[in-house]
């Protein structure tokens, strides 16, 4: 009897990515590292990467930094894995930063996307995606700066400028710039599963896959910063000082103004009112422990200046989650692989029942 034929070996997964003039080097660089990286840890044969021009030769980055493209958009096959658009940058009027929206890379977008798997952006790369119909109906993310933009040129598209990276089907969108080597190591979680992912984290030395609801940026970079003086002093006081008295009369006091006074300078320097300042101060703060250690939710509320678990508690309610699920989702796990034996994360405290 004739021995059977072994078995087909699975065809490498290609990644196809169209770069342009103006691309953003390390919307490039960061995914195709982290691609590069899974392949090597998995044995070999997961990703085959093909990086293509609307023409063969030099690409200009916007970092200023030239790129020798060997492959047109026609070297695309007629079926391939994943088509990850990375994001491009301009500088327009006055100075400000803005999207490359190429019509003949979006018309090329629009054509290769119906021959992939999935289709995934990097930051601005999203501003293609919609340019070319990809997000009509869904939930998208960009970097936070252009986030408007995208959202009154494209007003189909549900537009979320807080995540790190969304997914919406076979449709993922990422942040700005680092946010691709989140979104790339997602994906390779898909792919491959979790332990190649965090190996791969742990080679690149990046913090293991932050979640993609995780916001793009802190209280200190959304609210306005407030001009060198006084109110700026006061605000980095309150962030080493929480667990103090940071009422309106107090902070007031500190200053020594009168609360009406205050609250009017205050407002016009930051942007809102003192108590809001102090509210979102105290929940990111909250939330950074949670996620980063294991203490008792009465610890966190103390530090955190809320004086109660109650009052912590209801914090998180407000903003639409609650503490105990905030900590399972994003807590901190050194991870397993290769390197050393990972550390599950601290299981809940008795207090931190499924009402927290």
């Amino acid at each position: 009897m004739p021995a059977s034929a072994p078995p087909p070996q699975p065809q490498p997964r290609t990644v196809v990515v169209p770069v342009y003039d103006g691309v953003d080097l390390l919307d490039l660089a960061g995914p195709l590292e982290v691609f590069t990286a899974a392949d090597r840890v998995a044995g070999g044969g997961q990703y085959s990467l093909l990086v293509v021009a609307p023409a063969p030769g030099a690409i200009h980055t916007f970092t200023g930094v030239s790129l020798n493209v060997d492959s047109s958009f026609g070297a695309v096959p007629s079926e391939f894995d994943t088509l990850l658009v990375p994001g491009g940058a301009q500088i327009g009027a006055a100075g400000r930063v803005e999207p490359v929206i190429d019509p003949s890379v979006v018309a090329a977008v629009r054509d290769l996307a119906p021959r992939a798997r999935r289709v995934a952006s990097v930051c601005t790369g999203g501003h293609v995606l919609a340019a070319a119909g990809l997000l009509d109906g869904r939930r998208a993310t960009t970097h936070w700066a252009t986030a408007p933009r995208l959202r009154d040129d494209h007003p189909t598209v549900s537009v979320d400028a807080d995540p790190v990276f969304l997914r919406d089907g076979n449709v993922w969108t990422s942040a700005g710039l680092t946010s691709g080597i989140d979104l790339a190591l997602a994906l390779v979680a898909d792919d491959v599963g979790d332990d190649v992912a965090r190996a791969v984290a742990r080679w690149l030395v990046v913090f293991l896959r932050r979640p993609g609801g995780q916001a793009q940026y802190s209280v200190a970079l959304t609210r306005e910063a407030a001009a060198p003086g006084p109110v700026r002093e006061l605000q980095a006081w309150m962030h080493e000082h929480l667990d103090e008295d940071l009422s309106v009369p107090a902070l007031a006091a500190r200053m020594s103004m009168s609360v009406r006074h205050f609250s009017r300078v205050f407002a016009r320097e930051a942007g809102c009112s003192p108590a809001e300042y102090v509210a979102a101060v105290r929940l990111e703060s909250a939330r950074r422990h949670l996620e980063q250690d294991g203490q008792p939710l009465r610890v966190v509320a103390r530090t955190c200046g809320y004086g109660s678990v109650d009052a912590l508690r209801r914090a998180f309610r407000a903003s639409g989650t609650t503490a105990t699920r905030h900590r399972a989702q994003f807590a901190t796990a050194a991870p397993a692989g290769p390197f050393g034996t990972g550390h599950p994360p601290p299981a809940p405290r008795p207090e931190e029942s499924t009402h927290a």
